[in-house]
This record gives C-alpha cells, structure tokens and sequence, in this order.
C-alpha cells in the first residue's frame, strides 16, 4: 500500500513537470496553418467557410491576415476578443492594466481560478486555448499615463506579423473602456495615427448600451461631440459615490460584443452594412443608429488636421468611386445573359418592334386543346346578300294587311 502511494505521488509529479510539453503538444494537433473549406467534424474552420461558400462573403481566408488591437479587456472586451479568436483573426493585441476579481464573475469569460492574475495574462490563457492559430500580444499597462501610451503608440505601429501583407500596424482599434479618460487617450491616438477605430460602451444602469464607428477626417471624433457632463466641466470621477458600484449584466454587454464584433468582421471582409453609430436599449429593445459628422471647430487639433486631408482627397475618392461603380454595372449587364434560369423560354417584347416587323400573335393552339369561347377581338360574321329586298317584301305584306283592316 505504502508502495502505491509513493508511486502515485511520483506520477503526480511526474505529470505537473511535463504538463506544459503535454498541453503544448495537444495544442499543436488544433494548429491549422491553412484555412479549409471542408465539411468534417475535425476542421474548426469549416462553418466560418461556409459564409464564402453561400456567397455572404467574398474570400474569408482574408481574416487570418488582419490585425485587431482591443483596449479594455472587461465585460466587453474579453467577450470581444473571444468572438474574433473564435473567427480566426490572424493577430490580437490586447491592453489592460487590472487584475481579475471575484467581482467579474458575473459577466463572461474570465473563471474563478484566474482571481489575482492580470487580464490580459488570463486573456491570453484562455484564448490561446480556445485557437492557437492566433497571434497573441499583451500589454499590461495604463494607457492614460505618459509612459503607457508612449508604448500604446509604438505598438499600434508595429509591422504586422504577415510579410506577405503591405503595410504595418493594426487594422482596427475597437475601444471597450469604461471611462472617458481612456476614451480620449485613444481617440487622440487614432487621430494621431490616421488609424479607423470603434468605440463601444455599456450604461452604468446595465440596459443599455452603444457601439460608433470613427475614422479620422471623416467622421466625427470622440472630441467633436464630448457628452454633457465632461462638456460642462465636470469631472468624472466625482461622480462616483463611496460603496456604490456601477451595475452590469452578461446579457447587456454580450449583445453589445456581438454588435461590434459583428460590425468589425463586416468592415474587414468588406461585407453587409457597417453602421457609423449603433445604440441598444435593452427594456424596449430599441436600436436607435445615426450617422456623425466632424465638428470643423473640434478642439482636437490632430482631429482638424485629418478633416483638411479628407476634404482635400474627396474628389479623387469621389471620382475613383464613380469609376468603380460604372465599371462594375457594365461587367454586371455583360456577364449575365438575359433570362437566366427562364426555364419556359419566356421572353419580353417590345410591342413598337412587334407593330415594325409586322409581326401578329398566332391563334394557334397545343395539340389537344380547344377553345370553349370566343375569342374577344373577333365577332360574329352573318351574310347581308338579299336582306334589303327581303326587309322591304315584309313592309309591302303588313301595308296590305292594315288596309284590308281598316275597310272592313
């Protein structure tokens, strides 16, 4: 007994020193260095595929070369970067300075096991698990301070981790903070940096919240339209009572990861409609969604700076645009033949070319059919040879027959 004991602690052991190799070794078999399209249980890829299968998208392969930094690894964030782990993105930058509480286990992702780690360790653990096909970086630091966003800078301009692909830095910067602070750290840093963002954020009340898309120049920054309270002079962090915590719901910021996910995914395949703002309220589900222009007397001076370059390129883009739709129309009308799939070989006349080439509609029927009626531009035809004198034969007959009555 004595003996099996001592060989179970030894194997024990033996399995925690090796539990990394191991776990490293079970990663490598879901490790996919190509996207497939084929339907088997065992490919992780092969729903995503399917969207370009049925059309929705054009290539979806196109997702493993894309870049997304998320700033804000919370109820939103996390959630977020799960979704577009699952999706295949090609790299994930994640930014967060907290550390995980048993307070976060009402909202999703994060497990009681990883109280005390930082968020984006935890992050990185577990959606490393989910697909290491993933390129994952994090950065444990507070964008808000001077040494925090110096790094923030230089990691949004890093060159991408494909060499194949033109370019550097990130593709997108979707901002899932809880406080307007960071907010503007990242707006300025987008602005600074030409570089499209979205903006997304849950109530304090937990029913509602928004998602905003914002690229520089064109539309609104997050300084051209700040809210009520910073634009009166009030600070927020005043705002917070001693003992009162802000409330949130799974549900509330679930959907609201899901409506930026989805639109981040539509804006990188170029796919659907992306909206420029979209608002949730969850006790009448209400979508409210509205379209933001730049303010010209915005006090973000990188913002201004972006507005003159976008105004000063509006006619090439505008011209290149019309170009492109033209282009487009007529490989469309030369590309698909007239009447496809016309099974019963229909087809449409014009009735100016009918009357032109003398043409007249044949009254010919199927073999086997009859008409029961007549047909309406026909009429009945009756022979009028000998009816006058007959008509006047008939007047003489009753002319006679009134006079032989009026002698009698």
């Amino acid at each position: 007994m004595l003996q099996l004991t001592s060989c179970n602690r030894m194997l024990t052991i033996l399995l925690i020193l090796l539990s990394p190799y191991l776990l490293d070794d079970q990663k490598s078999r879901f490790l996919f260095h190509d996207m497939s399209a084929e339907v088997v249980d065992s490919n992780p890829y092969s729903r995503l595929m399917a969207l370009q299968r049925m059309g929705i998208v054009e290539n979806y392969e196109r997702i493993r070369e894309f870049s997304v930094a998320i700033v804000g690894i919370g109820g939103v964030g996390s959630v977020a970067a799960e979704m577009l782990t699952r999706c295949g993105i090609g790299r994930l930058l994640l930014y967060d300075y907290d550390k995980v509480e048993l307070a976060n286990m009402n909202r999703l992702f994060f497990r009681p096991e990883q109280v005390g780690m930082t968020k984006t360790d935890a992050a990185v653990q577990t959606l490393s698990d989910i697909n290491p096909d993933v390129v994952l970086e994090s950065y444990t630091l507070n964008i808000t301070t001077v040494q925090g966003f110096e790094t923030f800078m230089s990691s949004l301009k890093n060159k991408t981790f494909r060499p194949s692909k033109e370019g550097s830095g990130v593709d997108l910067v979707l901002s899932c903070v809880d406080n307007y602070e960071a907010r503007m750290v990242v707006n300025q840093a987008c602005n600074e940096l030409n570089q499209t963002w979205m903006e997304s954020g849950v109530s304090e009340d937990a029913v509602s919240g928004h998602i905003q898309l914002l690229i520089p120049g064109e539309t609104a920054c997050f300084a051209c339209a700040p809210p009520l309270v910073v634009a009166s002079g009030v600070d927020e962090r005043t705002l917070k009572r001693e003992g009162v915590c802000a409330a949130s719901l799974p549900t509330t910021m679930g959907v609201v990861a899901g409506l930026l996910v989805q639109n981040t995914l539509k804006f990188l395949l170029k796919f659907g409609y992306v909206s420029p703002y979209l608002g949730y309220s969850s006790l009448k589900d209400y979508f409210p969604t509205m379209a933001m222009k730049p303010n010209p007397q915005c006090s973000n001076a990188a913002c201004l700076q972006r507005q003159k370059e976008y105004i000063l390129a509006k006619p090439a883009r505008d011209a290149a645009a019309n170009a492109k739709m033209e282009a487009e129309a007529s490989a469309a009308a030369a590309d698909v033949p007239l009447h496809v799939d016309n099974e019963w070989n229909i087809s449409v006349v014009d009735d100016s070319e009918q009357e032109n080439t003398g043409g007249t509609s044949s009254d010919a029927l199927p073999e086997g059919l009859t008409r029961e009626l007549p047909s309406a531009d026909e009429f009945p035809k009756h022979s009028t040879y000998g009816a006058t004198d007959t008509a006047v034969d008939d007047l003489e007959d009753l002319r006679r027959q009134l006079d032989a009555l009026n002698a009698d």
